[in-house]
């Protein structure tokens, strides 16, 4: 039972939450927020829309034209007159595809309001909707020959088997992850307890590749949880439109709802609630970063993706049992090792079975890197060379040279 100071009664918990937050600033006003086929802004063609609530404060910030199969089938035909033969950007060589391409991320990063790239129509269109009715008909679409998703493990089985049941389209997928850090005792355990945490916190805990499991080595465990719990306490949670803010609140309220039901389970499975475990009173949709310490790998918290600010602390004794540990979830995705120790750091890293292995830092991403999961966490690879063959087609052409051919 939880009472009212944020301590468990006859349970396991440390800390009481802290005090309900300031007043969030404005909304600020969204301009677009229609269907982009052919160049141009389109409301549904069933006239249907979805408000866009903020989670900071429960305020609608606008509602967006939502778009099914209808509007999908409109987009895949202006994609496929853009690419068909003779046209536009068929003609238009690598460099100067890059050269639009590099233009649209600069005009993003400047934030202007009009993003007049330079794109032909058709081969840009944004079609905003949910996943049973747009997504779906994306998945299934015989006229469409790549999807690349980023989301749960569930729904990516979903769409590939919409795609092999359609067209068998290619399918790239970045799905969930169950990360795990490992911390060895002659790792500098200042810049492990921030680098996990910025992997843990990061987005309020919702990216794939939070970093949710730490394995720490006996001899710092204590002091690693000492320092992780003293930097937690220390967040700053807001709005996000607040400049000194760092932890804004939850996506909305099914995932909050999800997030809070999985820290209860930890607290009834034995963990021991070190900071946080709470929402935010009188506040949105906010949690506060929480801390588990002697968490068992059999507890929910240690299996399932929470996709939310929540930590969890493991002790190990020896370099191969942390590893099996490590790999003994479903997902592959990323995993961290610190330590000072080179040889240690590529053992370790060539033996943890995931697509990304961080050593001393954590989601330091790069685009010449190639970036994917193990196992349920995808298949596939976005960024670096190996993303090219994933948007590419191979031709081989065989020619026999003969008297008559000419060269």
């Amino acid at each position: 039972a939880m009472a009212q100071n944020g301590t468990i009664e006859n349970g396991l918990a440390r800390n009481a939450c802290p005090p309900p937050l300031p007043q969030p600033v404005k909304i600020p006003e969204i301009k677009h927020t229609k269907i982009f086929i052919n160049n141009e802004w389109h409301t549904s063609i069933k006239g249907k829309k979805f408000p866009t609530i903020n989670p900071a404060t429960g305020v609608k910030i606008c509602d967006v034209e939502e778009a099914d199969k209808a509007d999908v089938d409109e987009a895949v035909r202006a994609a496929r007159a853009a690419g068909q033969r003779g046209s536009e950007w068929r003609r238009m060589d690598a460099s100067s595809r890059g050269r639009l391409l590099h233009r649209l991320a600069d005009l993003l990063e400047r934030e202007r309001a009009v993003l007049a790239a330079g794109f032909p129509p058709g081969v840009v269109n944004i079609v905003p909707g949910f996943g049973p009715t747009a997504g779906a008909a994306i998945a299934s679409h015989m006229n469409i020959d790549k999807v690349a998703f980023t989301g749960s493990t569930e729904v990516g089985q979903l769409i590939k088997a919409a795609a092999a049941k359609s067209n068998l389209k290619r399918v790239t997928l970045e799905l969930g992850g169950k990360n795990p850090c490992i911390v060895f005792a002659d790792s500098d355990l200042q810049s492990a307890v921030e680098e996990t945490q910025k992997g843990a916190f990061f987005n309020q805990g919702q990216a794939c590749t939070a970093a949710s499991r730490i394995y720490v080595e006996e001899p710092v465990y204590d002091e690693f949880v000492r320092l992780s719990v003293e930097r937690a306490k220390n967040i700053a949670i807001g709005d996000p439109l607040e400049p000194q803010t760092s932890h804004g609140p939850q996506i909305d309220q099914h995932q909050f709802d999800k997030i809070l039901e999985l820290v209860d389970s930890g607290k009834k499975e034995g963990a021991m609630l070190e900071c946080g475990g709470c929402a935010v009173e009188d506040r949105g949709l906010f949690i506060h970063p929480t801390i588990f310490s002697d968490v068992k790998d059999h507890m929910r918290i240690a299996k399932e993706e929470i996709f939310g600010p929540v930590q969890c602390i493991m002790k190990f004794k020896t370099q191969e049992e942390v590893i099996n540990r490590a790999n003994s979830s479903q997902y592959g995705l990323t995993a961290a090792v610190f330590t000072r120790d080179i040889h240690r750091a590529m053992s370790v890293s060539a033996a943890l079975e995931a697509g990304t292995v961080w050593v001393n830092c954590y989601n330091a991403l790069h685009a010449q890197a190639p970036f994917g999961g193990y196992k349920m966490s995808g298949n596939g690879r976005e960024l670096g060379e190996y993303a090219l063959a994933e948007y590419t087609e191979v031709k081989a052409i065989t020619m026999k040279l003969s008297e008559q051919l000419t060269l």
